[in-house]
């Protein structure tokens, strides 16, 4: 999938008047048939199959509908799930661009990513009481980047009493596996499910408090796609399963130099002391030879998160990087407006560029996670920082792991709030 995109001088693009705020409407039965049927060919070679438990206790809707979010599979499940159930979709606002009819018609609601966004709750409520229909939100807001959780904003549960609909969970599995993101957008022959639960009542929304509720949402964000797939047997026997892993395993176990590892075909190694690794059908790691420091590649991942927290706690942390900077402040087009220098530290992020003329800064305590992505609409490995009303789009110029700058954002997030007295969940 691609996005449209646009050169334009910076002081142009700023000139340029944003997009209008509209709220949501029912989503059309014609155009959400035909993504159904767009999705029937990748749900059948995905054998997909789900479940439902304790639905009949929720009574009528609308409902609130989270899922977990793994891969584009994802929309295709909630489509083929409820397709009886009219509902308007949350997502990022990058994805209206060029297609805003589309989106609207669709029922989607925009949004921008890790921005408070006051006007979403209005939004929410507006498509639940005025036009009827349940809203699908994934509060990772982003794809895994491990096949776990990602972090949630906290206080959530505040969204849900003000909402006051009941609340169903939908936790696919599979579908990391088929199509983790850093896999180069190669899907795997693995068969996918969901699970649909009645996760609370419109009575247990009301009767929990604020903590009640973030911890029923706590106990369904929990899962592991790595661990399900080796306890379940699940074998991805393609030969490209390991192509790309570099983009989590930025840093090298055995070594400690970061930038210097690459997954190619089965094989994973780092190129600055050529340890070597043999990913398995059941994405496991086997040293080729010596010791296995991490066979399961969550481990891995949550052994670099406590490495960024140590290079924080001790004040070394720093992000220094050239990038090419695209805008977004309207649904017609990414504004590609020239290069620039990202910097982010223990105060968060700062970007200057486009000649001096532009300069923003994303405080730290703003910001509980980042967006970044691989591969972003075929264009590049983005670091995404902004506003309510501008999205900056920084495509990084060298080989910088952006996974490092989601951990480091996470991580200086929670040892903001453990200075002030507050519990983080950790990841």
């Amino acid at each position: 999938m691609k996005i449209k995109t646009k050169t334009l001088p910076y002081e142009e693009v700023c000139k340029l008047p944003g997009y209008p705020h509209r709220p949501p409407r029912k989503p059309s039965a014609f155009f959400r048939a035909l993504m159904r049927a767009a999705g029937v060919s990748d749900l059948k070679n995905a054998r997909f199959s789900y479940k439902t438990e304790r639905m009949d206790e929720l009574g009528a809707g609308p409902y609130l509908i989270l899922m977990n979010h793994s891969s584009f599979i994802d929309l295709e499940i909630a489509e083929q799930v409820f397709r009886r159930e009219p509902f308007c979709i949350v997502c990022t606002s990058d994805g209206f661009v060029g297609k805003e009819w589309l989106m609207r018609s669709l029922g989607c609601i925009p949004t921008n990513k890790f921005v408070t966004d006051v006007s979403l709750i209005a939004d929410m409520r507006h498509a639940l009481q005025d036009e009827h229909c349940s809203v699908l939100l994934y509060p990772e807001a982003s794809y895994s980047f491990d096949g776990c959780a990602t972090p949630l904003p906290r206080k959530l549960g505040v969204m849900l009493k003000r909402l006051d609909v009941p609340v169903v969970g939908v936790l696919t599995e599979g579908a990391f596996t088929r199509d983790p993101l850093y896999n180069c957008l190669q899907k795997r022959d693995v068969p996918v499910s969901a699970t649909v639960r009645g996760l609370l009542t419109r009575d247990e929304v009301r009767e929990k408090t604020v903590e009640e509720l973030d911890a029923v949402l706590d106990a369904m964000y929990t899962f592991d796609g790595f661990r399900w797939q080796a306890e379940h047997g699940v074998e991805t026997k393609e030969p490209f399963r390991a192509d790309g892993l570099h983009r989590i395993l930025y840093k090298c176990a055995h070594c400690g130099a970061e930038g210097e590892t690459e997954g190619k075909g089965t094989r994973f190694v780092c190129r600055h002391c050529g340890k070597e690794y043999e990913m398995d059908t059941l994405g496991r790691l086997h040293a080729v030879s010596g010791e296995t420091e991490f066979s399961h590649i969550p481990d891995w991942y949550a052994w670099e998160r406590s490495e960024v927290r140590r290079e924080l706690e001790a004040g070394t942390y720093r992000l220094d990087t050239e990038v090419d900077i695209g805008m977004l402040v309207d649904f017609k087009a990414i504004y590609m407006v020239g290069s620039g220098r990202l910097v982010h530290d223990s105060n968060g992020f700062t970007l200057d560029g486009c000649g001096g003329a532009l300069h923003f800064e994303r405080p730290a305590k703003q910001c509980y996670s980042l967006y970044a992505d691989y591969y972003w609409y075929e264009l590049g490995d983005i670091i995404c920082i902004g506003d309510l009303e501008t999205q900056y789009y920084c495509f990084p110029t060298g080989n910088v792991p952006v996974a490092k700058a989601r951990l480091a954002t996470e991580e200086l997030y929670r040892l903001l709030r453990e200075k002030r007295g507050r519990t983080v969940k950790k990841p």
